[in-house]
């Protein structure tokens, strides 16, 4: 297995569509792309499979799977290149470090597709629905633009929604049982690995998309968050 990692990092290297830990790229993704259409990116994408279903659907569109694993960002890179999918790319980077690689209103979207729960109370900074973690994508988001949640832990639904009502943010949509509403986009109905394996054990699938604020709370009110949430299980 060490083997074929290191096969894998090192083929890696020579994929023109993945990016890893780039220098000069805020503000020149466009140029990456060699068009000016607009900007999705997938966070803690693995293998992409969102950012690939994304693509497939929308060709006007240039989107990006982030993450920091090179192993999984290779079968992302793989299947696009395959598949001609010029309009998707992989960036091998920390999503922390997100505003360093776009600029200022740089992306219209944002889907966050099965990450982590992160599910211990002592763990909730590390939710990619954190306040923490909102205040960078405020930096790299157009204003308005949509974020995206999708998830089969209840739990981190019910936390992104209390996240959204505390600090101000629009709620465009929220269903914890995604599947059974009629209207579904096409855009969520594509289904990643993980979803499969319904790690949660929950048989449903939750979603929420929702708009920043103009000013998000500074973190002195994320102290309040975590009394609201103090009483999580641990």
């Amino acid at each position: 297995m060490a083997q074929k990692k290191l096969i894998r990092f090192a083929e890696l290297n020579t994929f023109t569509n993945v990016l890893q830990f780039p220098e000069g790229m805020p503000g020149n993704w466009n140029s990456h792309f060699k068009n000016g259409h607009p900007i999705v990116l997938e966070l803690a994408c693995g293998k992409g499979e969102y950012a690939l279903g994304l693509g497939r659907l929308h060709p006007r569109k240039n989107f990006i799977g982030v993450d920091i694993k090179g192993n999984r960002l290779w079968a992302g890179a793989k299947k696009a290149s395959k598949e001609g999918l010029t309009n998707v790319s992989f960036l091998r980077v920390q999503i922390e470090q997100l505003h360093q690689y776009f600029a200022p209103g740089e992306a219209e979207e944002l889907w966050i597709t099965f990450p982590d729960p992160q599910l211990r109370f002592s763990k909730a900074k590390k939710r990619l629905t954190h306040p923490r973690f909102l205040r960078i994508y405020q930096q790299v988001l157009k204003p308005g633009g949509i974020i995206h949640l999708k998830t089969d832990s209840p739990a981190l639904f019910r936390f992104t929604k209390e996240v959204a009502a505390m600090y101000g943010c629009t709620v465009l949509r929220a269903t914890d049982d995604l599947y059974k509403e009629t209207d579904l986009a096409a855009e969520l109905k594509i289904k990643t690995y993980y979803e499969s394996l319904d790690i949660a054990e929950s048989n449903r699938i939750h979603y929420i998309s929702f708009q920043l604020p103009a000013m998000l709370a500074p973190e002195e009110k994320d102290r309040e968050l975590k009394e609201a949430i103090r009483y999580e299980l641990d």
